[in-house]
């Protein structure tokens, strides 16, 4: 994702059908997602009477996003690309890989995805829907650094096995290495921030069931998690003078 001029698209390509189509998608693979997510964390309050967390459910919960997200980057791959992520979706923007218009489609299309896949379960199941918050104990310094380095980590996932021009072979397994990369990390900080990674997933249920305690750092890790790569992969990607010299 090296780091070139953004591009802002024309105004009618807001509008266009490839647009809007593509939007479409991202609705529905983020509403997949979210659903997944949202749902598990609902199953899991029931199972439990609402009692604390245990290592089973950190491990459920991470079976259940890993699979959801392959499920739901797969299905979208062929038409948007299958960001899932307002934060992939940024670092594509800023990558040059899709216009700056065509990237707000598809930040609204999540949000919106994110939030009725929150009511859905809330309405089915008349159970409230768990927002992401801190664990006791955890500052909001850390929670931000946590939520930085896991983002890093998946959209470093998505540029190498999606998006890099030269990832051959690797472009098959995208979905599934990116879903293998969330549930690890939900693994490693969902005990401290919920290990969302991803501000579409924190967004719906925090507005079903509005809770915006420290929402910000859902937003601000994964974007300065994207800049951060997009500085890294500029100089990962950059040729060698010497080797510059001999073309």
């Amino acid at each position: 994702m090296p780091i070139r001029n953004i591009a802002i698209g024309r105004p009618e390509e807001a509008t266009h059908p490839d647009t809007l189509k593509a939007g479409l998608a991202e609705f529905i693979s983020t509403l997949i997602f979210v659903f997944a997510g949202s749902g598990s964390g609902i199953a899991y309050n029931k199972l439990t009477d609402n009692g604390a967390a245990t290592p089973a459910g950190l491990i459920s919960a991470s079976v259940a996003h890993a699979f959801a997200l392959f499920v739901a980057v797969s299905v979208g791959a062929n038409i948007s690309g299958g960001h899932v992520n307002p934060a992939v979706t940024f670092g594509a923007s800023v990558g040059g890989n899709i216009t700056l218009l065509r990237g707000i489609v598809y930040v609204i299309a999540q949000l919106l995805g994110s939030i009725v896949a929150s009511l859905l379960p809330a309405f089915v199941t008349a159970s409230p829907v768990p927002a992401f918050g801190l664990s006791a104990g955890v500052g909001v310094g850390n929670a931000l650094v946590l939520e930085i380095v896991m983002t890093f980590g998946l959209v470093y996932t998505v540029y190498a096995t999606a998006v890099d021009p030269k990832k051959g072979n690797l472009g098959i397994i995208a979905p599934i290495a990116i879903g293998f990369i969330v549930g690890a990390n939900i693994l490693l900080g969902g005990a401290f921030s919920g290990a969302a990674m991803n501000p579409a997933v924190t967004f719906g249920p925090a507005v079903v069931s509005w809770t915006w305690t420290n929402h910000w750092i859902y937003w601000a890790g994964p974007l300065i998690g994207v800049e951060l790569l997009g500085l890294s992969t500029s100089c990962l990607h950059q040729p060698h003078p010497r080797a510059a010299s001999q073309h």
